[in-house]
């Protein structure tokens, strides 16, 4: 039931899963992914939901996705011990006969401790959390079905333990079990029934190893996997407490310590205090200055308040002011968005094109000079497409010549209207009009992007086409636009270096002077395609732009491919396009498609472009498809 390597993303849901986990653990830099199973990875920043939560009931994945997040973020980066854990671990658990068996049990109760913590503390988790267990009630109940048919007797077991557990009743029957499960559950009731009296994850271990001493001399290990160990390399772990581990601060450089005499040193025990119209800060005790230290010798002098948990006199990284709530506005939820806008600026210097493509390198192809062949397919091309040509660029001159001739009334001054009827009926009559020359420039500029990946080698042909049209007519209508085939060498591609070719057939300052539309006919399919980098590469150079429309239009076939980026290629081309339209830039998706158009590749599509793409069922019906589609940006503009 896991569909992971081919899963589809929800883009949106994804980003309200990134937000949430940003809010609960209050740290911008821990990111949240999908994976196998849910866990918590401190070392590389990072919450997963399980895609066991893939599921055809929106309501239930949803539920399943944010329950998993809770259990990570407010459950075990705050309530799990990490010390007792990591004992158990190196003492018990790879010395048992029962690994799997027990790293599911530790799982399963400590996940239902952490439930209830959590519940307690915000009842609105309450309704998904029901939601979650009444899905986990059904599938172990088919789960339990399944492995006494196959006889996996502690897997059974296993299933019996998590049902009594979850049970509505006191004593539920389980009438398809085997019988010698049903007796050992009756042997461990008294120990489960105790889980309900836990309090930390010490209480948790000692209960585990209870159960498991009665089983180890009797099953065999789990054949199946349930649960994922919650905690990733816990072995490398140093503090108690996950939290803890997060936002840890490393001692000094130096270890050295200063001998200083108290009584020659001057020591101001002095309070400095804020300011602010809304706050008279009359008792003046409530401000300090403090600042970072990850260098320098240490001393024992007073320090005005030092950090238990850290050594010397390390300081809080900020300065701090106080002020009383404000009577204009309520800035009191302001913090994690400071905190994430924090880790995008912070991001953005380190990779400015998204941090799955701190790698890529962009490498500028300019198209060469046209031979007499692709002049000769060009011209073949252009009689092909000419009526349409002719077509649409009459249709939108006409409309730019009624907008130039068009008069504009109801004015103060001007010609007098032939209409004077205002003079009776208004206070303060409007009764002339002008009849304006304006300009005959349409103030656009375009982006064709074309995926050169190895995919489109059955639809390069076809797609010139469409690209031939959009050259011509805006050609005609004198609007300056660019042309670049993308791809990414995979041949050449290293851990460190991904290098993304950009062929640009025409620039914005060539495209209108320079007669060589041939040069399109020199895109051709090549490797792989990074769509995200491409998209922000494109949005850059339309960035720069004067003009007040600006547009990119993205052809391809598919969903983003290339090295380190099929899982996240998809959420990260989504983001790029919501940045370039963040910017004022109008990012339109054309699916090319091979006669019939996939449901899967519509929802990808849409999850990456929303309702601004067009589906081409036909690369053949490319240009007749392209030019309503080009009318109405156009005249969008008008």
């Amino acid at each position: 039931m896991y569909r992971f390597h081919d899963k589809k993303i929800d883009t949106d849901l994804f980003l309200q899963l990134q937000d949430l986990t940003t809010v609960l653990s209050r740290e911008p830099d821990l990111h949240f992914d999908f994976s196998y199973g849910s866990y918590l990875d401190v070392t590389d920043n990072k919450v997963t939901a399980s895609t066991f939560w893939d599921q055809n009931d929106s309501n239930l994945k949803v539920a399943g996705y944010k329950t998993d997040i809770y259990l990570r973020t407010l459950g075990n980066l705050h309530y799990t011990a990490i010390q007792p854990l990591r004992n158990f671990m190196d003492d018990y658990f790879n010395e048992s006969t029962l690994p799997r068996f027990t790293s599911q049990l530790v799982t399963f109760f400590e996940n239902f401790r952490l439930e209830e913590l959590i519940k307690k503390d915000r009842p609105g988790t309450v309704t998904l959390f029901k939601k979650r267990n009444e899905y986990l009630k059904f599938y172990f109940t088919n789960q339990l079905k399944t492995n006494v048919t196959k006889g996996y007797a502690i897997d059974e077991l296993f299933c019996l333990i998590f049902l009594l557990v979850q049970a509505d009743q006191p004593d539920p029957q389980f009438p398809q079990a085997d019988e010698k499960q049903l007796h050992q559950l009756e042997q461990l009731k008294p120990a489960i029934y105790s889980l309900f009296e836990v309090k930390a994850t010490e209480d948790i271990l000692r209960l585990v190893e209870q159960i498991v001493a009665r089983l180890i001399n009797t099953y065999q290990d789990s054949m199946n996997d349930y649960f994922i160990f919650p905690i990733a390399h816990i072995n490398i772990y140093t503090r108690n407490n996950l939290f803890d581990e997060l936002t840890r601060t490393d001692p000094l450089a130096n270890d050295d310590l200063e001998e200083v005499d108290k009584e020659k040193s001057d020591y101001i025990d002095e309070t400095f205090s804020t300011w602010h119209r809304e706050n008279k800060n009359e008792d003046r005790k409530q401000t300090f200055l403090q600042f970072d230290l990850e260098q320098g010798t240490k001393t024992d002098l007073l320090g005005g308040g030092t950090r238990e948990t850290e050594e010397g006199d390390q300081a809080m990284a900020s300065i701090q002011g106080a002020s009383g709530e404000s009577e204009q506005k309520d800035y009191s939820k302001l913090d994690t968005l400071e905190k994430k806008e924090s880790k995008q600026a912070g991001h953005q210097s380190e990779s400015p094109f998204g941090e799955e493509n701190k790698h890529a390198v962009a490498i500028v192809k300019h198209a060469e000079v046209p031979t007499e062949q692709d002049k000769h397919d060009y011209d073949e091309v252009v009689l092909d497409i000419d009526s349409m040509r002719r077509k649409l660029a009459k249709t939108i001159e006409n409309t730019l010549e009624h907008k130039q001739t068009e008069p504009r009334d109801g004015l103060a001054m001007g010609r007098l209207s032939k209409n004077l009827l205002p003079l009776v009926f208004e206070d303060n009559p409007r009764i002339f009009y002008k009849k304006d020359h304006q300009s005959k420039e349409i103030d656009a500029v375009f982006t064709l992007l074309v995926d050169c990946s190895a995919s489109m080698h059955n639809k390069m042909d076809q797609t010139k086409r469409g690209i031939v049209l959009f050259h011509e007519v805006l050609s005609q209508l004198n609007i300056p636009h660019s042309i670049v085939g993308f791809w990414e060498d995979a041949t050449h591609t290293k851990d460190n270096y991904q290098p993304n070719y950009f062929h640009t057939i025409h620039s914005f300052t060539d495209s209108l002077y320079q007669k060589n539309g041939a040069k399109i006919m020199q895109l051709e399919p090549q490797e792989d395609n990074r769509d995200g980098f491409s998209i922000r590469m494109m949005t850059k150079e339309l960035e720069a732009r004067r003009e007040s429309n600006k547009f990119l239009l993205i052809f391809s076939d598919g969903e983003p491919a290339a090295m380190d980026y099929e899982e996240n290629g998809i959420v990260d081309t989504h983001q790029a396009v919501l940045e370039a339209r963040k910017k004022g830039i109008d990012v339109i998706g054309m699916f090319l498609a091979n006669n019939e158009i996939a449901e899967n590749e519509d929802a990808t599509m849409k999850n990456i472009y929303g309702t601004q793409r067009a589906m081409v069922p036909n690369v053949e019906e490319l240009p007749e498809q392209f030019a309503p589609l080009l009318k109405k940006l156009i005249l969008k503009t008008l």
